[in-house]
This record gives C-alpha cells, sequence and structure tokens, in this order.
C-alpha cells in the first residue's frame, strides 16, 4: 500500500448511477487493482439477496476494484444487483484518479470505493429516490445506493477507516432526451443524494453530480428538428452550479459497441470515458481548480460572421479531420456547427479557428430576426463513419496531450454540442 492516502477520507465514494451506459458491456479489460481501489462484494456468488436492504448482512466485503463489478447480467431490463453487464466506466476512473496522484508525488495514493447502481433503460424518474418498487425489476436504483453506502461507512468503521461520498456519476439522457422537467428531476435527484447521504456519513460536504452529454436520441432526418433539449441544460448546469453540476463533455468521440448502434459504447469506449471522467475528477476533487469543458463563452456577429468565443481547456482549437463531414447539405462545410432561424437552416460557406474563437461564415446575408448558432445538436439521419458511429458530432476539439491510464489511448477535450442565440 502506499505511505500516504490523500482525499477527504481514507475510503472516497464514487457513486455511478444512469441508463444502458452506466452500465457496461463485455468484455471485462480492466481487470487488475494496481491502486487499492475498492468496491462492496455481496458474497462469494457476488449476489447477496437484496432486497430487503441490509447493510449488516456478514457476507458483506470490501475487495479490490475490477471489471466485471459483480454477477453480470442476463435479462432485460436487469435489477440491482445483476445490473452491470462487462466493463463500466469505474475501475478505469478509479485507476486514472489514483495515477495522476502517484504521478504528481510517488508517495501518495488515492482510494476510492465505487458503487454502480444505474439500471438500463430506464429513466430519472427510475433512478430517483421515489423511481418505483424497489422490490421489482426496475427503479431500485436510489434504493441500491443508500444500501452499499450504509454498508461501506459500516466496514469503513470496523476497520477504522474514514469514508464519505464525493461525487455521483450519472451517465444517461437517452430515454429523457426530450424531458421538459429533466432540469428540475436532476436539482431534485442532487439535492436527495445529498441529504440522505450526509445522513449516512456524516458528511457536510458537497456532492456534485458529473453528467456527460447524451448524443443517441433523438435520432431521424434533420428536417424533423431532431435535437435533443437535455443536451443543452447538461452543459449550462455545470456552469451554472459547478458545486453541484460537472459536465465533462459529449461522448460522441467515444467507441461504439460492436452491434454499432449510435447509442452504445464499447469496452474501450467506455474504458476511455473512465479515464476522462477520472481526469477531470482529479483536476476538480484533487487540485481543486475549476475545471470545465470545451465549450462557449459568448457569441456575435458581424455582417455574414458568426463569432463564437471558447472556454479552451488546453489551447490551440484544433479540427479532428478523422471525423466525417456533416451529412446535412446546408451544413455540410461547418464541421458541426449549425445556423438557423426557427427551423430554416442556414447555409454555411466557412469555419475557421480564430485563437480561442470561430468565425462562422454564412453563404448569403444573415437574417435580422431570429438566429440561432449550434454545435453537434441536430441528428445528421445517418452515422459517424469512425469507430464511434454517432449520430450527431463535430470536429472541433483542444490539444490535450492527456493520454488514459488503462487504455493508452489519447484523449482529448471533444466540443459540447449547444445552441444560444445570436444578438
Amino acid at each position: 500500500m502506499a505511505s500516504t492516502t490523500i482525499g477527504p477520507w481514507d475510503y472516497v465514494g464514487i457513486i455511478g448511477t444512469g441508463q444502458s451506459l452506466s452500465v457496461g458491456t463485455p468484455p471485462a479489460l480492466t481487470t487488475e487493482q494496481p491502486y487499492d481501489n475498492l468496491k462492496l462484494s455481496l458474497g462469494p456468488k457476488g449476489n447477496a439477496a437484496v432486497p430487503p436492504w441490509d447493510p449488516a448482512l456478514r457476507e458483506l466485503s470490501l475487495v479490490p476494484l475490477v471489471e466485471p463489478l459483480r454477477a453480470v447480467a442476463v435479462d432485460y431490463p436487469s435489477p440491482y444487483p445483476a445490473n452491470t453487464w462487462g466493463e463500466t466506466l469505474h475501475t478505469a476512473m478509479a485507476n486514472q484518479v489514483s495515477a495522476l496522484v502517484r504521478a504528481a508525488s510517488a508517495g501518495d495514493n488515492y482510494l476510492s470505493v465505487h458503487t454502480v447502481v444505474g439500471e438500463s433503460g430506464q429513466g430519472i424518474a427510475e433512478l430517483s429516490k421515489h423511481g418505483g418498487d424497489t422490490t421489482g425489476i426496475t427503479g431500485r436504483a436510489y434504493a441500491a445506493t443508500l444500501f452499499e453506502v450504509a454498508a461501506i461507512a459500516r466496514l469503513a468503521r470496523e476497520a477504522g477507516r474514514s469514508y464519505g461520498v464525493s461525487a455521483i456519476v450519472l451517465t444517461h439522457g437517452e430515454t429523457d432526451s426530450g424531458n421538459p422537467t429533466y432540469r428540475a428531476e436532476l436539482d431534485q435527484l442532487q439535492a436527495d443524494y445529498q441529504r440522505d447521504l450526509a445522513a449516512l456519513t456524516g458528511q457536510t460536504r458537497k456532492i456534485p453530480i458529473y453528467v456527460s452529454q447524451q448524443h443517441a436520441y433523438p435520432n431521424g432526418a434533420a428536417s424533423q428538428g431532431a435535437r435533443p433539449l437535455i443536451n443543452q441544460l447538461q452543459w449550462q448546469l455545470g456552469r451554472e452550479r459547478p458545486d453541484e453540476f460537472v459536465c465533462t463533455g459529449p461522448k460522441y468521440q467515444f467507441a461504439a459497441s460492436k452491434e454499432n448502434d449510435g447509442v452504445h459504447l464499447s469496452a474501450l469506449g467506455y474504458q476511455m470515458l473512465g479515464e476522462k471522467l477520472g481526469q477531470v475528477y482529479y483536476a476538480r476533487e484533487v487540485l481543486k481548480q475549476d475545471w470545465r469543458p470545451l465549450a462557449p463563452l459568448s457569441v456575435s456577429r458581424t455582417g455574414q460572421v458568426v463569432t463564437v468565443a471558447f472556454h479552451v481547456p488546453v489551447p490551440p482549437l484544433v479540427w479532428d479531420e478523422s471525423f466525417d463531414d456533416p451529412t446535412i447539405r446546408a451544413w455540410s462545410k461547418g464541421k458541426g456547427f449549425e445556423l438557423r432561424a426557427g427551423d430554416v437552416q442556414i447555409p454555411i460557406a466557412s469555419v475557421h479557428i480564430r485563437n480561442a474563437s470561430i468565425e462562422i461564415a454564412a453563404v448569403e446575408p444573415l437574417p435580422e430576426g431570429e438566429l440561432v448558432v449550434g454545435y453537434a445538436l441536430t441528428s445528421q439521419g445517418e452515422q459517424l463513419s469512425t469507430a464511434s458511429k454517432a449520430v450527431r458530432w463535430g470536429k472541433l476539439r483542444d490539444s490535450d496531450p492527456f493520454v488514459g491510464a488503462s487504455s493508452r489511448r489519447s484523449n482529448p477535450n471533444y466540443c459540447v454540442s449547444f445552441e444560444l442565440p445570436v444578438p
């Protein structure tokens, strides 16, 4: 064990919830634990009988965090504890944080304990505190969280260790892509977790929700206005309330599952998502930096040119030319950028990087009334031909040299999807 364990507690809890992208896919890749990170074992067979939710069960124990987390699910929908399907993002995330801590100081370690309670295909209503029948096959996520946290808190006390929950990782949104009440439900989820988890651990520290944007739904032709409502608020919440919500960026850049359905990731994709989360978590929770994703700051217009200024985590901005051009004709030269007046698509002539800004030139004079600039928000109606197979994407990224500790793959920051009115 490393000589010094840093962090707010000896055991730092991280909760993973969401729908299918939160519970992984086969095969398990991250099968070794070199940094002492942990998970809760539900007995020799990995599936102690819950419910009832009894954190005092004597077969519970803390074991090394590796994938798969528990016995792999075989049915859909599959309730906790048999809710995971293979490689999740969590072991890669934990190991990435530990690796960054170790690289900064060879004598230090950061020990996290991960809980994964997500449910495939379920909307946020099923993940909430009042999410349904906790004895059935859906709606167990919140009750499972409280069960695991209470159990880990007990085991930590018995070991003479301190324990608290540092973050919730929410990998979610496809089912709720058009949900107009999603912001309010996210607010309630964060508030409920803050109150109920603090009651179990005794902590006063804030418990932020880390969220990555969804890019699968709604699908279909751009002429049908296939733009998600929730992608906008997923990054806006991080900008408006950074103590409670952290947007880690998009997922359209990560490799897809073997089915290439434009929704799910491959095991490598989940591993890289976990590494990005680990990098962001390390910056915010360990280094106490104000990390934010590659995202817009302001918009202006001059003549036929719309200029978007960006927060760039690691300058300079660059185009990822391995990605296809957009398939929507009016925006085929936009590299992911969109201009529209209502539902009318404004053709883009060119886009150019100017320091930390993008200049978007329209083919014709811009309308003087309503005008909106967007990025990677409208479904292309087709899938990206690269490994990610996303249905909405863009080419803009930063120059972050970050390479994941588990995947050994380059993992820069890609621009969030967004829409903003042009003044």
